[in-house]
């Protein structure tokens, strides 16, 4: 129950986002292949934050993600990322979450972002989540829609 009062709250914020605030909101749908002691897996999911200005070239925002790997995993990401714009429809940037789904455990990584014209962008990302043990890696590609 903690998870889900989590991830609505998280949703709320988001959502309630001023439209005067200098920035973009997003929402994705990804696909990619998680790895950890050997093995591998298919991961897919859905992600929405919103990416604040900073100035001309730097941004940061919050970020709700959902990812499952459709045989029992399910992960609930709550974070950000900060980055840079480097070039007119590319960003760069360093991500950070808290997994309040299955694995309980904090991840971060890594991204660039293209945007396809005004509305679209596809985006290729890496996370490295943190274990006590064996840590898990992920890599997914993307695309989503800006408003």
């Amino acid at each position: 129950m903690k998870k889900i009062i989590l991830l609505g709250a998280a949703a709320a914020a988001l959502a309630s986002t001023p439209a005067m605030a200098a920035g973009e909101g997003r929402v994705e749908g990804r696909a990619g292949l998680a790895w950890a002691g050997g093995s591998e897996d298919f991961i897919a999911g859905v992600a929405a934050g919103y990416d604040f200005d900073l100035g001309e070239t730097v941004f940061a925002g919050p970020e709700v993600a959902y990812d499952t790997n459709f045989d029992g995993f399910d992960g609930i990401n709550l974070g950000g990322r900060f980055g840079f714009k480097a070039a007119e429809k590319t960003k760069v940037y360093l991500t950070a979450a808290y997994d309040v789904g299955d694995l309980d455990e904090f991840n971060a990584g890594v991204g660039i972002q293209q945007s396809f014209g005004e509305k679209v962008y596809g985006k290729v990302e890496y996370r490295r989540y943190f274990f006590d043990g064996t840590d898990l890696n992920a890599a997914v590609v993307g695309i989503g829609v800006k408003f």
